[in-house]
C-alpha cells in the first residue's frame, strides 16, 4: 500500500474535523507530511489544512528555518504560522523545548481540531527501548499513542506504521529539500546516543528489529488498555459524597481499593493519579503501603511529582497548588454582602446583610467554640468529627466572628448561617488543578 493510501487510512476517522493542522519543524519526517497531505488535498476532499512551525530559538541554525518553511508552504499553497516560543530553562533540554512546542501547539487548537505530527515506526521504535532502559511500565512501554487529546482538539500520529526509509525514498522520488537540526549528532542527549550509535548495532544483527520494537509497543498498548479497563471496573464502585460536593478536589473511598490485591490496588491508583501527577517508582510506592496501612487516628501523607495524597476518615484526597501552602492569618472586618478573595484559599462571600456589630472573618484557632442558637456553645472540633469534615480543610474553612466569638462556620450545614436564612457565609475553595495532563 503507498504512503498515500496508508495515510489517508489512518485520518480516516477526522475527516470531518474542522480543519489540519501540519506541525512542520522543516526537517525530513514532517516536510514529507505536508507534501503527502497537499497532494492528496488536490483530489480528496480535505479538511482546510495549515502548517504551525515552532521556533525555540536555541540555536543559530534554526533562526533560517521558519523562511525555509515560508517557502516550502508558499509553492504548496498551504497557509504557515511561525510560532516563537521561550523554553525554560532546567535539567533536561529535551523535555523542556518539547513541553514549550506543544504547549504552542495546544493554543493553536480550536474545538475539534486536529495537530498531525510527523514521527513515524522508526522513532516509535525509539521510545520505546528509551522508555525501556528508563524501566517504565506497561503504559510507558506502549510508545507514543496513534492520538490523543491536545488543547481543545487532538494530536495525531498517522505515519506510525511508516519507516523513516519510505519517507526518505518519497523525498528523494519527489526532490523535496529539508532541513538539518545541527543538535541531532548531538550524542549527549540519549535518544541521538540511541539512534546512531546502539540502534546500528541491533539492526546489523537483527534487521527487522525496528519493525518488532514497534510491534511490541503496539501490544504493550493494548496491554495498557485492558490494565485501564480493569482499573475503571474496579474504581466503579467509589461513592461520592454529596455533602462536600463544594470541595473540588480529586477524592476516592479507601474501602473501593481494601478488597483487591496488592497489584491490582497499584494499578487501579495508577490510572486514578494519572491525570494528577507523574507516576512514582517502583521504590516510591513504599509511601503508598504506608498511607494505607497507618493507624486509623492518624493522618498519613504520601508526597507525589505534582502534589501529594492525604487520608481522611477513610478517604484518600489529592492535594496540590495551594492546597499545598498555608493560608496567611485572616482578620478582616466584614459588614455583609461582599466578597472576599483569600491568600492561597479561594475567596469567601457573605450572602444577606450582617446585623450591626464588629463582624470578623478568621480561621479558627485551638479550642475554640461556636454559639448555635438554642443549644448553646458547642466545641468546634466535635463538631467537625460529626460532621466529617476531612482534617486538612479544617484549619482552612473561614469563620465568621461577632464580637471575638464564632458564630458561623463556611459550608458547613447548621453552621454557615443565621438560622431565619437572613445571611450565609459560602466558601469557594481553590483547587487541585495544577494544568497537568
Amino acid at each position: 500500500m503507498s504512503l498515500h493510501a496508508r495515510l489517508l487510512e489512518s485520518l480516516a476517522p477526522w475527516r470531518t474535523a474542522p480543519a489540519w493542522h501540519i506541525a512542520l519543524s522543516g526537517g525530513l519526517d514532517s516536510t514529507v507530511l505536508l507534501h503527502l497531505l497537499a497532494s492528496l488535498a488536490q483530489r480528496e476532499a480535505l479538511p482546510p489544512l495549515s502548517a504551525i512551525h515552532i521556533h525555540h530559538g536555541l540555536q543559530a541554525a534554526a533562526d533560517a528555518w521558519p523562511a525555509h518553511c515560508r517557502e516550502l508552504c508558499a509553492g504548496l499553497a498551504i497557509p504557515l504560522h511561525v510560532e516563537h516560543v521561550q523554553v525554560a530553562s532546567g535539567a533536561s533540554l529535551e523535555r523542556a523545548a518539547r513541553d514549550a512546542r506543544y504547549a504552542a501547539f495546544a493554543t493553536r487548537l480550536a474545538v475539534g481540531e486536529v495537530l498531525l505530527v510527523a514521527q513515524h515506526r522508526d522513532d516509535q521504535a525509539e521510545t520505546l527501548l528509551f522508555r525501556l532502559l528508563r524501566g517504565a511500565g506497561v503504559q510507558g512501554l506502549s510508545g507514543m499513542p496513534a492520538s490523543r487529546a491536545l488543547g481543545a482538539g487532538q494530536l495525531l500520529r498517522p505515519l506510525l506504521n511508516c519507516s523513516r526509509a519510505e519517507l526518505l525514498a518519497y523525498a528523494d522520488e519527489h526532490q523535496l529539500a529539508w532541513v538539518e537540526d545541527p543538535s541531532n549528532t548531538d550524542e549527549r542527549f540519549s535518544r541521538n546516543y540511541l539512534r546512531r550509535q546502539v540502534l546500528p548495532v541491533l539492526l546489523n544483527r537483527w534487521p527487522q528489529a525496528l519493525a518488532s520494537l514497534s510491534r511490541s509497543a503496539a501490544h504493550l498498548c493494548e496491554a495498557g488498555q485492558l490494565l485501564d479497563e480493569l482499573a475503571q471496573q474496579d474504581l466503579a464502585s467509589a461513592e461520592v459524597l454529596p455533602e462536600f460536593a463544594w470541595l473540588p478536589l480529586p477524592n476516592l473511598g479507601l474501602s473501593v481499593l481494601h478488597g483487591l490485591s496488592e497489584s491490582r490496588q497499584r494499578n487501579a491508583l495508577r490510572y486514578w493519579l494519572r491525570p494528577l501527577t507523574p507516576m512514582p517508582d517502583s521504590e516510591h510506592w513504599a509511601g503508598w503501603q504506608a498511607l494505607r496501612d497507618a493507624a486509623a487516628g492518624a493522618s498519613p501523607v504520601w508526597r507525589l511529582a505534582a502534589g501529594e495524597l492525604r487520608r481522611s476518615d477513610g478517604r484518600l484526597w489529592w492535594l496540590a497548588d495551594d492546597w499545598l501552602r498555608s493560608p496567611e492569618a485572616l482578620g478582616v472586618v466584614v459588614q455583609g454582602d461582599q466578597c472576599v478573595a483569600l491568600p492561597a484559599n479561594g475567596s469567601v462571600r457573605i450572602a444577606g446583610m450582617l446585623p450591626a456589630g464588629n463582624w470578623q472573618l478568621g480561621y479558627r484557632q485551638t479550642g475554640e467554640q461556636i454559639l448555635l442558637p438554642g443549644r448553646g456553645h458547642r466545641d468546634l472540633k466535635r463538631l467537625f468529627n460529626e460532621l466529617r469534615v476531612p482534617v486538612f480543610v479544617r484549619d482552612r474553612l473561614p469563620l465568621l466572628r461577632l464580637d471575638n466569638q464564632v458564630v458561623a462556620v463556611a459550608n458547613l450545614p447548621g453552621l454557615q448561617g443565621a438560622a431565619d436564612g437572613s445571611w450565609q457565609l459560602n466558601w469557594q475553595p481553590p483547587t487541585s488543578d495544577q494544568g497537568l495532563s
